[in-house]
Formats: structure tokens, sequence, C-alpha cells
């Protein structure tokens, strides 16, 4: 690949996995278990960029800086250390690292705690994101749907241009989506050059523009004040630029990908690489005691050493409820 400007690899670590809760807890996101054939997620991601990246970013906060720094250190891999004292959103944390790039650097976005294969067809996508970012474009990666997932953003699309961004729908919307075949899963990765983003969101968003250039001039060795960071409206990337902008591309991408955002998208993952399911489809995840289940289909234990949860997998995306219940009434159990 030709290179014209820098490609800097962008890693988003924010995020608690609060729907993979009690795997992933606020001490160890989902993002850093090892439970990926002896390798995190994080690892992962930074190691399917490796190649095609000259520069590697990480936004991340102080709650999690250390374990990127454990991982990226072992890896043997320089990177920009940009640490937030808050959250305030993906539009501020993709603008840091903005403007900590040059303005006709090309940024790959990519969120930490993605199931990524079939690699050499992720490496296509990727260069074509390249090829549109260096000619002023704003691109965002669509993935051809599997199922009618509700779990997942969609991006309606004709060709390489985004007809419109659709929130999460509920099963029957999600279906039409899918028979319409003119709908991708939003992934939530970008492509795009540094300068061409911020000027969309000195356009669409002034605050968020202004007030985050602020506490990235006012940064101590890549550490955001807290108090200048509080004063950045928290505002999604969707949201502040790719829902408005008039600059946005859309590559439909061919790779697989999962999220694995619930315990239905581990169960599904888990399954393809062999995990040991039983007659009824119910599965044990975190422990090797025997375990049997009776009268049950489709369920799935989850065990670890302060907590267990049983769920069918149907439900999976009903473990955020309970995470915000525990939040009130167990907080300990979150940690």
């Amino acid at each position: 690949m030709n290179k014209k400007q820098n490609i800097i690899h962008v890693i988003l670590t924010g995020g608690i996995g609060s729907r993979l809760w009690p795997l992933s807890r606020k001490s160890r996101p989902k993002q850093y278990l090892e439970i990926f054939d002896g390798k995190s997620l994080f690892e992962l991601t930074v190691e399917r960029n490796r190649e095609i990246a000259d520069k590697v970013i990480v936004v991340g906060n102080v709650d999690n800086c250390q374990l990127s720094k454990v991982i990226l250190d072992k890896m043997n891999i320089p990177y920009l250390d940009i640490v937030e004292s808050t959250p305030r959103n993906t539009a501020a944390a993709i603008a840091f690292a903005a403007f900590a790039a040059d303005p006709e650097d090309i940024l790959i976005v990519t969120p930490m705690d993605h199931i990524i294969e079939k690699k050499e067809l992720y490496d296509l996508a990727v260069t074509e994101a390249i090829e549109k970012a260096a000619n002023g474009y704003i691109v965002t990666f669509g993935i051809h749907p599997t199922k009618p997932e509700t779990g997942y953003g969609y991006i309606e699309y004709k060709g390489e241009n985004v007809v419109s961004f659709r929130e999460k729908p509920n099963l029957e919307t999600a279906k039409s989506f899918i028979a319409k075949k003119n709908f991708l899963w939003n992934s939530g990765m970008f492509c795009f050059k540094a300068g061409v983003l911020l000027e969309e969101l000195k356009h669409f968003k002034p605050k968020v523009y202004k007030k985050a250039k602020i506490a990235w001039e006012h940064n101590d060795h890549g550490k955001l004040d807290l108090e200048l960071s509080l004063d950045i409206p928290s505002i999604s990337v969707d949201y502040a630029v790719m829902e408005r902008s008039k600059k946005i591309k859309v590559v439909p991408s061919q790779f697989l990908w999962s999220d694995l955002g619930s315990f239905e998208s581990v169960y599904d993952y888990l399954l393809s690489k062999g995990h040991r399911v039983d007659e009824n489809g119910n599965m044990v995840i975190g422990v090797q005691n025997y375990t049997a289940f009776i009268g049950m289909k489709n369920t799935i234990l989850v065990a670890t050493e302060n907590a267990n949860l049983v769920l069918q997998k149907e439900y999976s995306q009903d473990v955020k409820d309970l995470y915000n219940e525990l939040e009130e009434t167990n907080p300990e159990l979150l940690g």
C-alpha cells in the first residue's frame, strides 16, 4: 500500500461491558479478558491493524490506561496515550486523537472490543476506506448483516452513499431491514483525515470542537484536565458528525464481525470455536466443574469467583438492566 500520509490507528478503549457482567468488571472490562485463544480483544485489535498503521493512538481513561499499557509494552508497540479524566463520549474522544495528529494524517478509528475474522477481507475494506479518506471523505464501515440483530445500529445505503443511519431496532423492524437488502450493521469504525473530521465537528458542533480543543491544548503528557473535560458536551460522533455531514461514504464490508456486546454474541462466537454445549444448546462459561441442565434450552451459566449468572441467551440484552440495578444495591459486585 502506497502511503502518502501517516496512517494512524486510533483505538477507543472506553466502555465497561455491562452486558457481559459478571465476566466483565470495572477493574477488568471485557476488552482486556484473555479468553480468545489466550488473547484479549484489545490485543487482537492491535494485531489486526499492526501492518496497516504507521502509528498508534490509544484514547482511554484513568481506570483502564494501565491495562492497555501492559499489553502494548508486551507487544513492544510505541503509542501515544491519551487519558481522559472523565468519559465525554466518542465525539470528544475522536477529536482528541485528531488534534494530536497532523491535519493530513489518515485516522482509522476502531473500538477495541470487536471480533473480526477473514482478515484478508478486512484489509481490502481498510484499503478502500483509506483511498476514500485521502480524497476528503469521512468513511464508515458497514457490515452485511447475517440475521435481524436488535443490538446493532443500521446504515441504509446505496452504493457507497449513506441514505440514513438507524438506531437499534426492534425485532420486526430489524427483519424489515434484512428483507430490503439495502441495510448494513453499523460497525462503529471510521476512517478520515484528521483535519476533515475536525472541520466537520467545528461546523456542526462548535462547542464540542472548542471545548475539546481547549482540553487538548492543556493536556499533560496526554492526560486531560478534569475541569476542562467536564465543559465538553457529551455526544457520540454519530450524532455530532456522521448523521449530519455531506462527506460521509460507506464501505460495505464482507469480513466477519461481532462487537461481542452480549452473551448471545459470545455464545455464538464460542460455539463457532468448538466450545461445548449440551444437546439442548446449554453452555457453561467460566468454570470447568461438571454442570447439568435439566428442562432448559439455550441457557448460559456464567460463573465467576463471587458472582454467577444464569440466563436464556435470547435475553442477553437484559443483563445491562441487572448491572444498573446492582449499581444501586450491590456495587461491590461490579468492581
